[in-house]
C-alpha cells in the first residue's frame, strides 16, 4: 500500500514539476540556511581555536598598564621580572622579555616595513615556533646582543624572493644584521595579522640599537600542561606586584591576558552566535511547511472528482488519506535533499574562500533531514485529512 502510494505521489508531483519546486523552495532555503549557518559556524570556531592555539602552548601575555589609584603612572617592565616568575613560580615553563616596534628593514633594493622584535631566551619555545632553516640565537649571542636576526616568511619574501635569505645581511632602523634562521609560516592570527610579516632580535640588542633603554613592552609565558591556570596566574600576580611594591591597597598596573581565557570567549561567542543564526534560519523551515500545506489544499480541491471516484469504487479514507500525507512528505523530503547539497557544496565553497576549515556536523544534517520530514507530515496532515473526509457523492458532482 506504501509503495503504491509513492509511486502514485510521484506521479503526480511530476505532473506539476514547476508548481512542486516552487513549493519545496521554502524548505529548500529553511534546511539549506540552518546547514550552511552551522557548517560556517564550526568551521570560524575551529578557525578561532587553531589560530589562538598559533601563538603558542598556553601562553599568557603580561602588559604594563596605568593603576587606578591616584597618580599611577605606567611603570615598564625590566628583564628581570621574567627572571623572576621563572624562578618563583612553579608551572611556568618558559617566561621571556619581548619589545617591539613596527620599522623599515632594507636588503639591497628592496624594503619592507615589519615587527620587529626584541626576544629573550625561549620566545620561540614558548611560541612553538619552528626554524624551518638556518638556526636560532645561542645564549651567549642573547647576552651578548649581536647583530644577528631571525626573519618571518613574509619579510624574507618581500626582501629576497626566492632567494635563500640565510647569510644575507638587511638593514634594520640604522644598523645592520645578519639572518641567521628563517621561520615556519604560521599564517593569519585571530586578530587578522600576519604573523610570518616579523623579524626577531636578540632584546640586549633592541634595547642598545633601537629603544636606548632597558625597559620591557610585555613578557611572554609559557605555562605547563596540566597545571590549574588560576593558580599559577595568582602566584605570577603576587610576584609581581612585590617587585612592583604594590601595596595592599593598590590597584594592579598589569594586566594579565591569558590566550585560553580568550579562546574561551571567542569560541563561545561564535557558537552564540551560530545558535542564532540558525535559529532565525529554521524560521524559513515553518515558512516552507505553510506552503506545502497551502499547495495540498489546492491538489485536494483540484483533485475532488478524482478523490470521489477512489472513494466510490471502494476505496477508504485512510488511503486517500496516506495518499495525501505520503505526498505531502516526499515534498517536504525532496527540499531537504536539495537544500542539504547546496548547503554542503556553498559551505565548502565559503570556508576555502573564508579561509576556515570545512567542518559539518553530520548530525545536524540528519536531524535537518527528519525535521523536514516532520514538516511534512505535520503540514500535510490537515488537506489529507480534509480529501480523506469528502462526501463521495459530493465529490463526484465537483466541476
Amino acid at each position: 500500500m506504501l509503495g503504491n502510494a509513492l509511486r502514485e505521489a510521484i506521479r503526480s508531483l511530476g505532473r506539476n514539476a514547476l508548481r512542486s519546486f516552487l513549493t519545496v523552495l521554502g524548505i529548500v532555503i529553511g534546511v539549506g540556511a540552518v546547514i550552511a549557518m552551522v557548517t560556517l559556524g564550526r568551521g570560524a570556531t575551529q578557525a578561532v581555536s587553531d589560530q589562538i592555539s598559533s601563538l603558542g602552548s598556553n601562553i599568557v601575555f603580561l602588559r604594563p598598564s596605568r593603576g587606578f589609584g591616584p597618580g599611577q603612572n605606567v611603570v615598564p617592565f625590566k628583564a628581570e621580572d621574567a627572571l623572576a616568575i621563572a624562578r618563583e613560580v612553579p608551572g611556568v615553563a618558559w617566561s621571556t622579555p619581548v619589545s617591539l616596534r613596527t620599522l623599515t628593514v632594507v636588503a639591497g633594493n628592496q624594503s619592507w616595513s615589519t615587527t620587529v622584535v626584541g626576544a629573550g631566551e625561549g620566545y620561540l619555545e614558548a611560541r612553538r615556533w619552528e626554524i624551518v632553516k638556518g638556526r636560532g640565537f645561542t645564549p651567549s649571542e642573547l647576552r651578548a646582543g649581536v647583530a644577528s636576526c631571525i626573519v618571518g616568511q613574509t619579510v624574507a619574501r618581500e626582501l629576497f624572493g626566492s632567494e635563500d635569505p640565510i647569510g644575507q645581511r638587511m638593514r634594520v632602523d640604522k644598523f645592520s644584521c645578519e639572518i641567521i634562521g628563517l621561520l615556519d609560516a604560521k599564517g593569519q592570527s585571530a586578530m587578522g595579522t600576519d604573523q610570518d610579516d616579523i623579524a626577531i632580535i636578540p632584546l640586549r640588542t633592541y634595547q642598545r640599537r633601537i629603544s636606548g633603554t632597558t625597559d620591557v613592552d610585555s613578557i611572554q609565558l609559557s605555562l605547563a600542561d596540566g597545571i590549574d591556570n588560576e593558580r599559577v596566574l595568582a602566584d605570577i600576580r603576587l610576584v609581581l606586584r612585590e617587585r612592583r611594591h604594590l601595596s595592599a591597597n593598590m590597584e594592579d598596573n598589569f594586566r594579565l591576558i591569558d590566550s585560553k581565557e580568550i579562546e574561551r570567549t571567542l569560541t563561545s561567542t561564535t557558537r552564540m552566535l551560530t545558535v542564532l543564526l540558525g535559529a532565525v534560519a529554521g524560521i524559513s523551515l515553518l515558512v516552507g511547511g505553510i506552503g506545502i500545506m497551502n499547495i495540498m489544499l489546492v491538489s485536494v480541491t483540484e483533485r475532488t472528482r478524482e478523490i470521489g471516484i477512489r472513494l466510490a469504487i471502494g476505496a477508504r479514507a485512510a488511503d486517500v488519506m496516506l495518499q495525501f500525507l505520503v505526498e505531502a512528505v516526499v515534498l517536504a523530503l525532496l527540499g531537504g535533499a536539495i537544500g542539504i547539497t547546496l548547503a554542503l557544496v556553498f559551505s565548502l565553497v565559503a570556508a576555502q574562500k573564508l579561509g576556515f576549515p570545512f567542518s559539518p556536523d553530520y548530525g545536524i544534517v540528519l536531524i535537518a533531514a527528519l525535521f523536514s520530514g516532520a514538516i511534512g507530515i505535520v503540514f500535510g496532515f490537515f488537506p489529507a485529512r480534509r480529501a480523506a473526509r469528502l462526501d463521495p457523492i459530493e465529490a463526484l458532482r465537483h466541476e
